[in-house]
């Protein structure tokens, strides 16, 4: 038995135990499924931006309309990432707000 596959039995990967997930294996080296488009309330909510002006970090998420709170949905680290949050909600642009 090799000393990698011997580490990965230990940690539960190849029985699929790991969180309680029962993927196994062959979960580690799959291709992430395509992106679908997520549907949102676009009369309550806004998608937005929101930059910080001291750190720079950028986190993608949704503005109620009525009260302000902001929802939280992905950290925007590069192009891709914005890419990516416009894809999954079928948006053509955000603005940002700092």
């Amino acid at each position: 038995m090799s000393k990698m596959y011997a580490t990965l039995l230990i940690c539960g990967i190849l029985n699929g135990e790991i969180n309680g997930y029962g993927g196994g294996i062959e979960m580690l080296f799959k291709k992430k499924d395509k992106a679908q488009v997520i549907e949102f309330d676009k009369e309550k909510k806004k998608a937005i931006i929101r930059c910080s002006i001291c750190t720079g970090e950028q986190v993608a998420g949704f503005k109620d309309k009525q009260t302000g709170h902001f929802t939280e949905v992905m950290l925007i680290r590069n192009d891709r990432d914005l890419n990516e949050f416009m894809k999954m909600y079928g948006l053509s642009e955000v603005p940002k707000e700092y």
